[in-house]
C-alpha cells in the first residue's frame, strides 16, 4: 500500500467519521421533535449503526479495497472528534431549520387542501341538506293539503257506495291500502 492510498484512506475515514457523527446528531434531533416512544429508540439505533456501518464500509472499499489497518480507526476518530467540535452546532441548527421550513410548507399543504377542497365539498353538502330539507318540508306541506281537500271527497265516495258495499267483493289488499290511508291520514291530522 502507497503512501498515497494511505492518506487518501485517512482522509477517507476522516470524513466517514464527520458522517457519523452528523447521522447521530440528525437521528437525534429527528427522535427529539418527532417524540418516538421509548420502545423504538433499540431499533431506530439499529438502524443508524446499519447506515454506519455500511458507509464505513463502502468508503473503506472504495478508497484501499476493503484493508483495515490501525490508521482507518484512527482516521475515523479524528473525523468524529471534528465534527463534534466544530460542525455538530451547525448540524443540529440546519437540521432544526429543515424541520421548521417542512413543518411549514406541510401546514401549508394542508391549509390549502382544506379552503379549495375540504371546505367547499362541506359547504356543497350543507347546501344540499338545507335544499333536500326544504324540498321534503314543500312535500309534507303540499300532501297534507292534497289530503285535506280530498278527504271530503274520499267521504262522500263512501257514503255513496255505502249501499252497493255489500254485494261488491273488495280484495283483502286493497282494504288493507285503504285501511293504512286512513290510518296515515289520522296520524298526520288528528294532532
Amino acid at each position: 500500500m502507497t503512501l498515497h492510498v494511505q492518506f487518501h484512506t485517512i482522509f477517507m475515514m476522516f470524513l466517514s467519521g464527520v458522517c457519523i457523527g452528523a447521522m447521530f446528531d440528525i437521528f437525534r434531533v429527528l427522535s427529539g421533535k418527532l417524540r418516538l416512544p421509548r420502545w423504538t429508540i433499540p431499533i431506530v439505533d439499529s438502524i443508524y449503526w446499519i447506515v454506519a456501518t455500511i458507509l464505513v464500509f463502502k468508503m473503506l472499499v472504495y478508497s484501499n479495497e476493503g484493508q483495515v489497518r490501525i490508521f482507518i480507526f484512527l482516521g475515523m476518530g479524528i473525523g468524529i472528534c471534528f465534527y463534534f467540535a466544530f460542525l455538530s452546532p451547525i448540524i443540529i441548527r440546519l437540521t432544526l431549520i429543515i424541520i421548521r421550513i417542512i413543518v411549514v410548507i406541510y401546514g401549508f399543504l394542508t391549509k390549502t387542501v382544506e379552503i379549495i377542497i375540504i371546505k367547499p365539498i362541506i359547504g356543497l353538502y350543507r347546501l344540499t341538506v338545507i335544499i333536500l330539507g326544504f324540498l321534503l318540508a314543500v312535500a309534507i306541506f303540499l300532501y297534507k293539503i292534497v289530503l285535506q281537500l280530498l278527504y271530503p271527497v274520499w267521504r262522500l265516495f263512501l257514503w255513496m257506495t255505502k249501499p252497493v258495499h255489500k254485494y261488491l267483493v273488495i280484495p283483502a289488499w286493497l282494504k288493507k291500502l285503504v285501511g293504512r290511508i286512513i290510518a296515515l291520514y289520522r296520524r298526520l291530522f288528528s294532532k
